[in-house]
């Protein structure tokens, strides 16, 4: 077997991963093989059966996942294989394949890693929850699926599948305790992140160079990695602390043959370790150094490595010779070093001061030349100066030839002094005296620096150079820190609105409609004026029962989201409820071309044929729709009502159970149970259906008032008449729920307390000709003939058919009046 090429696979990846996201599922499916056949791996699996899943091809991503996703052995193959088993019904092989692998997703949190470059392939614990709660719902756990559900929000609370389906659950949530910062946030928003530091780390916190970043993976680099090597990754001790030997990156901008130049914003450093340094970059020769400045902060180590191999020098060579030549040449050498190297491209001489944190979040190499530069002023864009010129400029007014060794001499390594011989031992002497007297020279920023430590170049400089930087570390933090201000009001604002539009939802189901639509209409206009809130205020006024006011909200969502199929079922029962048949005619021919296979348009379809009285055609779409979607209960529950409306109490049950099957919390369907049970004479029955019809909708007074006539039915008046006045209380305006409240007080010989409801009906409606017959019967028992007399005529004149019953009702009172003579005679 050939061996196996990472480039290959590498690229295969990445071409896969683009054609997910550009959504060109065929193409990325097709990779995916060619990726399996290469190296059937757990990531080519898993590539694999999520091109599968992204088609739609549920059973192939189930096959392709199987192995590895039901033994839990890679994570995102058994999320892969959890969703194909929620769409195959197969809930407890998703719901054990996600166990398996539990201890490694439980700690995982991707929120806030998601931007316009980068994304996180795998889910972590808020999905994985999310998804093992969608399991548990339909494998009918609810205490299971709450508690997954609730894990969800506590770990993202941007989770919305979650709330969702707790609030479809009937769980009675606290919305401030779901849409609020949780410790990941806080964390998060509180660290600061590394692209977003843009300071100089002194060199006792960081690696001295970011080569030690970079895998040594080339032959060249393995080549340096030797001890002999100067700037292989050996331990040096400086003050105390041992960290890694790299050397200056000035001195290994020469070795490279190029400047390490901070890039611009936006361009990852050629340093970073998300960038490769490409091979044989470490190839070209080190130009030999002509003063002692290019090495002069390489640290020194208990063992030193033998340098790089150097032309001899003098004591002229050293910088001991103070003409105007050397002075000359030392200014020569600091233009040579802001230009570069022929190679390389020119760079405004500030950048090299200025070197912060890289792009990456690395930080920066820091150069003899930046120590210099920064040791001497506190500005980072102030030019650039060579420290030979700097020493030379502090010498030459002293005198004395020898005074100054000291300082071309604390610059050199120790490992110098055993080469040189003789006449370095006389200039370290030399030096000496220079550094006790009164010709001290060394690398003084501020007058605190004690005289007596010139030589100590490697330890106090660092401090120094510390003590200078804590100025820009200052100054760059405020823009972070600002940006963090920004991200927290932008996640606040989010949270609130996610907080109102949940705040909505859940009390809509809950079928508190008033508060619902209230809470949604309080929403800023550009958030409400949207599809999705205004189905939900649509929805709130359905449920209300006012029809005219929620058809006038569909109307204005259509045009906003014209191929819209979600919600348009209630949209044709609205029009139904308004007999606008032309209106639901064109909404279903409308919907039959968005999408032929959707359960909603094969619901308005039938809608518009019931509304024609065609009741056989009618049942025969919502069978269809139930074809398409049999989870989808409000089908099943229209087939039903044309069930009963054709008297096949037997076929409507079926299908009113079949609707609660698929919806537990249907309360339609449960109210359709409890029609055809009293239609059956089961009253008992019929209550109870109707229960737990108001118990899942507290709220509809139709349903109040079904319980009331079962009671009544059942011989029990009172407590049909409580139900009776709580129907009048959730609809005042409701003219069958006053009537039968009068009905019961007139039957529980409480005439006065009936005479006040049909007063009320007959301001509502004078035209009602049974409220008329109601109050001649009341003003009957009251004995008070005129006002009788006088509305039997009434309702005589308004329903001419009941004239038998009013004339009955008359003669009576007529009898009575005349017995009353009679005993008045005796």
């Amino acid at each position: 077997m050939s061996p196996v090429n990472q480039h290959i696979i590498s690229q295969l990846r990445q071409l896969i991963y683009y054609h997910l996201d550009c959504n060109l599922l065929r193409n990325a499916l097709f990779l995916a093989g060619r990726l399996h056949a290469y190296e059937p791996r757990s990531e080519a699996v898993y590539l694999l059966a999520l091109c599968h899943l992204r088609l739609g091809q549920l059973k192939a991503a189930y096959e392709s996942s199987r192995i590895l996703g039901s033994r839990g052995n890679h994570l995102g193959c058994s999320y892969v294989f959890a969703q194909a088993c929620l769409g195959l019904e197969r809930y407890v092989e998703g719901i054990t394949a996600t166990d398996r692998c539990k201890n490694v997703w439980i700690t995982r949190n991707n929120w806030n890693k998601h931007t316009e470059t980068r994304r996180q392939q795998l889910p972590d614990a808020a999905a994985f929850y999310c998804l093992q709660g969608k399991l548990w719902h339909a494998h009918q756990d609810t205490n299971k699926a709450i508690e997954c559900y609730v894990e969800a929000l506590e770990v993202n609370p941007f989770m919305w599948d979650a709330f969702i389906g707790l609030c479809d659950l009937g769980v009675k949530v606290r919305i401030p305790k779901i849409f609020k910062m949780t410790p990941g946030m806080t964390s998060a928003l509180s660290s600061p992140s590394t692209d977003d530091m843009k300071i100089e780390i002194p060199e006792e916190s960081q690696p001295s160079s970011g080569l030690s970043q970079v895998p040594a993976n080339s032959s060249n680099l393995n080549q340096l990695a030797n001890g002999n090597d100067p700037f292989s990754i050996s331990k040096n001790r400086i003050n105390g602390e041992v960290r890694s030997n790299m050397g200056s990156s000035a001195l290994f901008e020469k070795f490279n043959g190029s400047r390490n130049v901070v890039p611009p914003m936006g361009v990852t450093s050629p340093l970073s370790p998300d960038t490769p340094i490409p091979n044989g970059g470490l190839n070209s020769e080190l130009p030999p150094a002509k003063d002692g400045g290019a090495v002069a902060n390489v640290p020194s180590s208990t063992e030193p490595p033998t340098a790089p191999a150097r032309k001899a020098r003098t004591l002229q060579g050293l910088g001991l010779d103070f003409s105007v030549d050397a002075q000359s040449k030392a200014r020569s050498n600091s233009v040579r070093l802001k230009s570069g190297s022929k190679d390389s491209e020119e760079v405004p001489s500030n950048v090299i001061g200025e070197r912060k944190r890289t792009v990456s979040g690395q930080p920066p190499q820091p150069s003899s030349t930046n120590l210099t530069t920064n040791i001497i002023s506190n500005d980072p864009m102030a030019p650039t100066t060579r420290r030979s010129v700097r020493l030379f400029n502090q010498i030459r007014p002293q005198s004395g030839k020898f005074s100054s060794s000291s300082g071309s001499l604390g610059a050199k390594d120790g490992r110098e002094l055993k080469k040189e011989g003789r006449e370095l031992k006389k200039a370290k002497a030399t030096g000496t005296k220079g550094r006790n007297g009164n010709t001290y020279v060394g690398r003084v920023v501020s007058g605190n620096r004690n005289h007596g430590d010139a030589m100590d170049v490697d330890g106090k400089e660092q401090r120094t150079h510390s003590s200078v930087q804590s100025g820009p570390i200052v100054a760059n933090t405020k823009p972070a820190q600002d940006e963090r201000t920004k991200e927290l009001e932008s996640l606040c604002w989010l949270l609130d609105l996610f907080s109102k539009l949940g705040c909505g939802y859940f009390t809509l189901s809950h079928y508190q409609c008033h508060d619902a639509f209230q809470i949604f209409n309080s929403i800023t206009p550009s958030q409400r004026d949207t599809p999705w809130v205004l189905a939900q205020m649509a929805r709130a006024m359905y449920e209300q029962g006012t029809h005219v006011e929620a058809e006038r909200i569909f109307r204005q969502l259509k045009p906003m989201a014209p191929a819209r199929l979600e919600d348009m079922e209630i949209y044709s029962t609205v029009l139904w409820h308004l007999k606008k048949d032309v209106d639901l005619a064109f909404l279903a021919h409308e919907i039959i071309q968005v999408d032929r296979d959707s359960p909603q348009a094969w619901c308005a379809v039938g809608n518009s044929f019931s509304l024609n009285r065609d009741h056989d055609q009618a049942i025969k779409c919502f069978k269809r729709a139930t074809q398409l979607d049999p989870k989808f209960a409000y089908a099943y529950t229209l087939q039903g009502h044309e069930h009963y409306i054709n008297e096949e109490n037997d076929k409507a049950l079926a299908a009113f159970r079949s609707a609660v099957a698929a919806e537990s919390r249907h309360h339609n369907a449960w109210y359709g149970l409890g029609m055809v049970f009293d239609r059956q004479g089961k009253h008992q029955f019929a209550e109870q259906h109707f229960r737990i019809a108001a118990s899942i909708n507290p709220t509809n007074a139709h349903l109040i008032y079904c319980i009331g006539t079962s009671l009544e039915k059942l011989k029990n008046p009172r407590a049909a008449l409580v139900q009776y006045t709580r129907s009048c209380e959730l609809a005042p305006k409701q003219v069958d729920n006053r009537m039968k409240k009068a009905k019961v007080l007139m039957m529980l010989e409480e005439p006065r307390a009936a005479l006040a409801e049909l007063r009320f009906l007959k301001d509502m409606d004078p035209d009602n000709s049974d409220v008329h017959y109601l109050l001649g019967k009341v003003f009957k028992a009251l004995r008070q003939r005129g006002s009788a007399i006088k509305h039997f005529t009434t309702a005589l004149s308004l329903d001419p058919k009941a004239s038998h019953a009013i004339k009955e009702e008359m003669e009576q009172m007529e009898d009575l009046s005349a017995d009353e003579d009679g005993d008045y005679q005796m």
